[in-house]
């Protein structure tokens, strides 16, 4: 009989034991439940699995729910790709509930959420437009919003209060019930802007002031900071979709608001994304959280991802088992 010429360990002395003294992980209780058509949204969040990513949106689920039913903060930093997904009506059912106290956005959900009030269309082909440097250069948009920040410079408004106060007293802007900024506006909550100069198609037009973005971006931080302030104790913080610029701010807001003395800490933080990138990580989940609270990451597209998380939400407040 042929045998390896390598040799090779002897496996008959491994000590073994039972696996009743095993401490394991899954349960069967923990299993998945079949869905019965016709159910409700409660009876679907309940046939999840309570394992992983499915038992962490549970947790999540009733981390925000805790925080509305005790009246503590709940602030959305967003990229523009979340208002390209279609998603402003729930933002603004949520707004319009009283569940979101801020949300802050960079300069380019500015931009799509004032073409939506304006135009009830967003978003041009930019490999397309950029053969021909026609990318970022339709008239209506800059014009409209650089007109808003001059006014609210004079006004000393923040950058976000400044475009969305113009939205609502503009007769031109049709779709304005599908606009953040004009229904935070109205509801008297703060959407803050955080700008990077360069980043944004206005910010190529001749009729941009960058002292004005720079101001009104600037006041827009120190109202951040001020709705930060208040996180603690219970507050969450959701970050969709944006890679850099707002865990940063957040980030920059965290050290002030600890400075001035403000006791921000035992808070819940969570990150959804397509991809999950190193600043969401260590800024919003890792760093903040340092000191006391929980984090939660969430991969997948927002279009799917958000709704399934606010439809948990809805349906707990209202009274569901979550």
């Amino acid at each position: 009989m042929n045998q390896s010429k390598y040799p090779a360990i002897d496996l008959s002395n491994l000590k073994t034991y039972s696996i009743k003294e095993r401490q394991s992980k899954v349960e069967i209780d923990a299993f998945a439940k079949p869905y019965q058509p016709g159910g409700s949204m409660n009876s679907f969040l309940a046939s999840l699995p309570h394992i992983l990513k499915a038992n962490d949106l549970h947790a999540l689920i009733n981390h925000m729910i805790d925080a509305i039913q005790h009246k503590r903060p709940i602030i959305i930093m967003m990229g523009a790709h979340v208002i390209k997904c279609g998603l402003n009506p729930l933002l603004i059912d949520w707004l319009q509930s009283g569940y979101i106290s801020s949300i802050a956005l960079n300069g380019a959900g500015v931009i799509h959420d004032t073409e939506v009030a304006l135009f009830g269309t967003t978003s041009e082909d930019v490999a397309t437009a950029l053969d021909d440097g026609s990318f970022g250069m339709v008239q209506e948009t800059p014009a409209f919003i650089n007109a808003a920040l001059k006014e609210g410079r004079n006004m000393e408004l923040g950058f976000g209060e400044s475009v969305g106060k113009r939205i609502v007293e503009s007769d031109n802007c049709p779709n304005s019930h599908l606009s953040l900024l004009a229904t935070a506006y109205t509801c008297n909550i703060p959407v803050t802007v955080h700008v990077a100069i360069g980043t944004d198609i206005i910010h190529q037009h001749s009729n941009t002031d960058g002292a004005t973005l720079g101001e009104l971006s600037h006041r827009d931080f120190k109202i951040f900071c001020n709705q930060v302030k208040n996180i603690g104790d219970g507050g969450v913080v959701l970050n969709f979709g944006s890679a850099v610029i707002l865990p940063e701010v957040f980030l920059k807001a965290i050290s002030v608001t600890r400075n001035l003395g403000h006791h921000v800490h035992k808070f819940v933080t969570a990150n959804f994304d397509m991809f999950q990138h190193y600043r969401p990580q260590v800024n919003v989940l890792q760093r903040p959280t340092k000191t006391g609270g929980t984090s939660y990451q969430f991969t997948g597209h927002h279009e799917i991802m958000i709704p399934l998380l606010f439809a948990g939400v809805k349906e707990g407040v209202a009274g569901g088992i979550i």
